[in-house]
Formats: C-alpha cells, sequence, structure tokens
C-alpha cells in the first residue's frame, strides 16, 4: 500500500449527495477481485455516453462533456471534494479500488457510509471528513478559481488552502499510523512475522501430533 505523508493536488468537485458505490464503479466490472484495471471505469455511467461493458476499448467510448472529471480544468485530480454521505449502497471494496487507480488521493466531505469508510483506509484512500459549511465554501472557491488545489498534511491532521487558511480533521490513530507508513492490514501483520514464526514452532515441538504425515513417509 502507498504510504500518505503530505499531499497537494488539484481538487475535482462532484457535486451530488448519498453517491452510491453502483455509481462509483458499476455492478457489471465487478467480474475481477485483482486490484487493478478499474479506474478506466470510475463513475461510468457519469463518464460515457454509451453503456460500458467488461472488456470494452474505453478510448473510443464517447465521452460525456458535461461531467466534471471530463472538463479539461479537472484533469489530472487527485483530491475530490464531495458531498454528505459518499460511498453509500453495497460494500463493495471495488469502489475506493476505482477511485484510488484513477488517480485520487484523498477524499473530503461532510459525511462517508461507513463500510466505504472503513474500505478506503485499508486500501490507502485518505477519506477526509470536514464540516458541512466548510465543504460548501470549497466547493465555491473550487469553480471560482480554475487550478485550485489542496495541500493535506496527514502527520499533522490538516488540510490547507492556498490562501493560508486551514482545517484540522480527525483520524483514528491506527488508521493514521497505517497511512503513514503504507501499510494495510496484511502488511501490519507481517511487521510481527518473527514472533509468529517462533510461535509455531513452538507449537509444533509441543504438539507434534498436530503435524499431518505424509502417508508416504510411514
Amino acid at each position: 500500500m502507498q504510504a500518505f505523508t503530505t499531499h497537494r493536488g488539484l481538487v475535482a468537485p462532484l457535486d451530488r449527495e448519498n453517491v452510491d458505490t453502483d455509481l462509483i464503479i458499476p455492478k457489471q466490472f465487478l467480474k475481477s477481485i485483482k486490484r487493478t484495471g478499474f479506474g478506466p471505469n470510475l463513475f461510468d455511467e457519469l463518464r460515457y455516453l454509451d453503456h460500458g461493458e467488461p472488456g470494452m476499448d474505453n478510448s473510443g467510448r464517447p465521452l460525456n462533456p458535461d461531467f466534471v472529471l471530463n472538463r479539461p480544468r479537472y484533469q489530472g485530480a487527485s483530491i475530490l471534494l464531495c458531498r454528505k454521505n459518499f460511498g453509500c449502497g453495497s460494500s463493495r471494496e471495488h469502489a475506493p479500488w476505482a477511485l484510488q487507480q484513477y488517480g485520487f488521493r484523498a477524499l473530503i466531505a461532510p459525511s462517508y457510509a461507513d463500510i466505504f469508510f472503513n474500505n478506503s483506509f485499508k486500501n490507502g484512500l485518505l477519506p477526509i471528513v470536514l464540516p458541512e459549511a466548510v465543504v460548501a465554501r470549497l466547493f465555491q472557491a473550487v469553480e471560482a478559481a480554475p487550478g485550485y488545489e489542496l495541500t493535506v498534511d496527514l502527520a499533522e491532521q490538516r488540510v490547507s488552502a492556498p490562501d493560508g487558511e486551514s482545517w484540522s480533521f480527525e483520524i483514528d490513530a491506527y488508521r493514521k499510523e497505517s497511512l503513514l507508513k503504507g501499510l494495510d492490514e496484511i502488511g501490519q501483520t507481517l511487521l510481527h512475522a518473527d514472533e509468529i514464526r517462533a510461535f509455531e514452532a513452538q507449537r509444533m515441538a509441543r504438539h507434534p501430533w498436530l503435524v499431518r504425515q505424509n502417508p508416504a513417509s510411514l
């Protein structure tokens, strides 16, 4: 998992509430559990004017010029500004995969659906919660200033605007440490690999009958 320390990026505003995970990555693209290849179909129903199917060549599909991520001024955005209850609906982990593979490192919203919120942290995507009034002001600022960027400092738990204004955000200490070190749950477990191997060796020494013998050796 890619570590998250400090990130400065272009902000794209997705001005709609209750964005569900089927809108983030439609169900027809959930035929793989590999954590690759979902970025081109992020917000597929909004980005394209036709109906997408798995395996389609997206390069030739007609783009929806009215969708925010297709507008030239937001190309290369890595921070997504959202409205409340982002990520509601089904629990599919493909949703944060698609957002991250598109290029987003952080999300900012007044609130998120719980499962999506948890899945984001597990996949190196930082979902920041700021007050609804602050988010509304950020939407206005992004719309008024092409190229609007924000800086996210995870260690300081702070989002900073170009004019110097900044806002603090809360994050669980364990999640913060995991993101700063770039460790998912498997990575956290592997930090204790030596202790795990030692425990298994001691357990086998105390209970050798737990080892299943190969019939060919009898």
